[in-house]
């Protein structure tokens, strides 16, 4: 599942994600995913990607539209979240390639070649789960909109309440470049005072507890009233 809504300057990055999987991972089926939603809403269309699973054991990969994983990981990521209650990332480096290690990518050069920027505690980008996995903690907090922390939120709702990070496989991932959104305003500061309490509420099972029903409230009273799913 590949959370998308077409962008002009992220549309290269979605076709060549695509293709890496057409070419490196031909066992997998693509789907992409949207909401009604005026604003793309990230967290809430990667729960949607696992809410949709008939079966609650059932895998699914949710892929960023810019972001690709190495063969090997990936496939171990999906036997491992079958039955390891624990959502699984296949790396344990990530790769930004930026302008310069994109360029080279779509030149044809191999992603591990390109020239890129690790950044340090990545935990987003591509994750494998399944639904009795993801709801188990809570999935996502749909209040994040725009740019900014749900992916962080999200870990630390992980680890406070199953007891364990995700767990993590050995490769890398890349992500390529496109436009930067906005890292200010007030939904961005609304954003960040949603994570301050996740890092207050970290480590104390009752109180994330507290937080992700919180959160689970307001998506189901939005799921009630507001847009919908489109594919």
């Amino acid at each position: 599942m590949i959370p998308w809504r077409p962008a002009p300057s992220r549309l290269e990055a979605f076709e060549q994600v695509v293709a890496w999987y057409e070419r490196t991972l031909p066992e997998f089926s693509i789907q992409t995913l949207d909401t009604d939603d005026e604003q793309f809403a990230l967290a809430r269309v990667r729960n949607l990607a696992v809410s949709i699973l008939d079966d609650p054991d059932d895998v699914v990969v949710i892929n960023d539209a810019d972001t690709f994983p190495e063969p090997d990981p990936l496939r171990s990521a999906v036997v491992a979240a079958a039955d390891s209650g624990r959502v699984q990332l296949p790396y344990t480096a990530y790769h930004w390639l930026g302008p310069e290690g994109s360029a080279q990518f779509a030149a044809g050069a191999a992603p591990q070649d390109c020239a890129y920027e690790l950044v340090h505690r990545a935990c987003s980008g591509v994750y494998v789960t399944t639904r009795r996995t993801w709801e188990a903690h809570g999935g996502q907090d749909e209040r994040f909109r725009g740019w900014g922390f749900e992916d962080v939120a999200w870990y630390l709702a992980h680890e406070t309440l199953l007891g364990a990070p995700p767990q993590r496989h050995d490769g890398r991932v890349y992500a390529l470049n496109h436009a930067v959104e906005t890292r200010a305003g007030d939904q961005y500061e609304r954003n960040a005072e949603l994570m301050q309490r996740y890092r207050d509420a970290a480590g104390d099972a009752a109180a994330m507890a507290g937080l992700v029903a919180e959160a689970q409230s307001v998506s189901a009273a939005k799921a009630r009233s507001g847009p919908g799913a489109a594919a």
